[in-house]
């Protein structure tokens, strides 16, 4: 084969420039249709990663939810008692024959919630003529505390309080002697506090006795004075009647929440019972309630309702 044949047949081997520019257009339109492909599967890959994180962030946030609620709320124990019993029916009728011979009835206190807060007074003044007097005043006075998730348990919050009926009472002014003593039998602590406090009218001797049963604290403040006179009484029989007294009121308390309630360190049931009985004989009555009652207001009365802070 010539030289010149060879070159003619690699001539027409060869493809000429429209059949190359054909070919050049058929690879840019395969590429152009390959890129919206590349592109959809570059967005389905973002977009399942932005599911995902999504995803893990809802189940991070319901995790936390489920773990708050799942933690326990606040809680306190309840109060033992609910009630309060009448005031001016806490003690039996003998116990005041004793302590307020003379007292007609009880004059109870303004309250817009007696079942949280109650009391009672009597006044008591035996007058002998030219040898003088003997006067009595007779306090009792009730307060229950709820038990409150955000204060405390019923029992702790009345334990503060009975600390600052205690304190209260020995920093009366001018009281002298003063003393202050725990006693057992009135519910589950008891303390009482006594001192004398002179006035114009003579030496009065107060005892204040203050005991919590559960979440109530009972106070009774009974003090005693010799007028015009008289001798002044004596200031161990004035406190052994205050305990008395704050024990009797105790068991009322207990008795008025029911049998089930029986408070630790409290009176006994035996107690609680001649108490009732002896306060609801002679047709349900009581010298606390009857109508014949002492002049409050007299100068007597005010000193020794004056020989506490309240």
């Amino acid at each position: 084969m010539s030289e010149g044949t060879m070159q003619r047949r690699v001539q027409r081997d060869q493809p000429g420039p429209r059949v190359r520019r054909e070919r050049r257009l058929s690879r840019v339109l395969v590429g152009a249709a390959a890129l919206p492909v590349m592109l959809v599967a570059a967005g389905c890959s973002s977009d399942s990663g932005s599911g995902s994180d999504e995803g893990k962030s809802a189940d991070t946030a319901a995790s936390a939810s489920a773990s708050a609620s799942a933690s326990p709320s606040p809680t306190v124990q309840a109060a033992a008692y609910g009630e309060l019993p009448e005031p001016c029916g806490v003690l039996a009728k003998k116990t005041l024959k004793d302590l307020v011979p003379e007292a007609k009835s009880g004059k109870e206190g303004s309250s817009s919630d007696t079942a949280t807060r109650a009391s009672c007074s009597w006044d008591s003044l035996d007058n002998n003529g030219v040898k003088g007097s003997q006067y009595r005043w007779l306090n009792v006075s009730l307060l229950r505390f709820e038990s409150d998730t955000a204060r405390g348990a019923g029992d702790d919050l009345a334990h503060d309080y009975l600390v600052k009926q205690l304190e209260d009472a020995q920093a009366t002014d001018g009281a002298k002697d003063l003393q202050v003593d725990p006693f057992a039998g009135a519910g589950d602590e008891a303390q009482i506090v006594r001192y004398e406090l002179k006035k114009k009218e003579g030496t009065f001797k107060q005892q204040t006795a203050v005991a919590r049963v559960e979440n109530v604290v009972v106070t009774v403040d009974y003090n005693g004075a010799g007028l015009a006179g008289d001798e002044s009484p004596d200031a161990k029989g004035l406190v052994t009647d205050a305990k008395r007294a704050a024990e009797e009121v105790v068991a009322a308390v207990s008795a008025a929440n029911g049998a089930g309630a029986s408070p630790s360190g409290s009176a006994s049931k035996d107690a609680s019972a001649s108490a009732t009985d002896d306060a609801t004989k002679d047709d349900g009555s009581s010298d606390a309630g009857s109508d014949d009652s002492e002049d409050s207001d007299s100068p007597q009365s005010k000193s020794s309702a004056s020989a506490r802070k309240s």
